[in-house]
């Protein structure tokens, strides 16, 4: 190894790093304005903006506007998925994990990424680019905060817990509208109580039989 090389393996670090930094900004300013503005009013130039980079280096990380709302949507449920996964420590057994599950899911579906997802979604219906761009990030959402879950309940039969996932995550995404649409937070407290009473009974009939 030459007396160049250490320098310049640290000189490559250091502009991957700024790259990295550079498409994290992009992501985040894509997420702020995608909940601040709606999908309609956000711009590539706005993004540009708020995240303090040109739109040449914008177009270096991502070729289409579709390609950077879809990744920014991923960017943040990986985080809130790592969120998740940490919370996940402390849920218990699984009568404990069906009731504390369905919170989390809540936290994980609702609020930020609820926001998010719901303008893309909307825009998505006559967009056919931005559509097949969403897609596949949506549904690996799906499965792996699923897979999560199987991993943290392997003795609840595998069934009953895709089946509560799945009536779990539809009924937090119609709850996450209401909130959006000025709903009555009280009674959407009450839903999602009377949920986890109804999703425990399910489990523990299904393990008593």
């Amino acid at each position: 190894m030459t007396a160049t090389q250490p320098a310049r393996e640290r000189r490559h670090r250091t502009q991957a790093e700024r790259s990295e930094r550079t498409r994290n900004a992009l992501l985040d300013a894509t997420v702020e304005c995608l909940i601040e503005l709606g999908y309609a009013r956000t711009s590539v130039h706005e993004i540009c903006a708020r995240a303090g980079v040109s739109k040449g280096a914008q177009q270096h990380h991502f070729s289409t506007k579709a390609e950077l709302m879809a990744t920014a949507v991923e960017h943040l449920t990986t985080r809130i998925q790592a969120e998740i996964a940490a919370a996940a420590g402390d849920l218990g057994d699984p009568p404990e994990l069906v009731e504390h599950g369905v919170d989390l899911i809540w936290q994980g579906f609702a609020g930020t990424l609820s926001a998010a997802v719901m303008e893309l979604w909307v825009a998505a219906r006559t967009d056919p680019e931005l559509a097949a761009a969403i897609k596949p990030v949506d549904r690996a959402l799906g499965r792996s905060t699923l897979e999560l879950f199987r991993s943290l309940a392997p003795g609840v039969p595998q069934h009953t817990l895709d089946t509560l996932y799945w009536l779990t995550v539809n009924l937090i995404r119609g709850l996450a509208l209401d909130a959006q649409l000025g709903g009555d937070a009280s009674r959407r407290t009450q839903l999602l109580n009377e949920w986890k009473r109804i999703a425990l009974a399910v489990y523990r009939d299904d393990v008593a039989r």
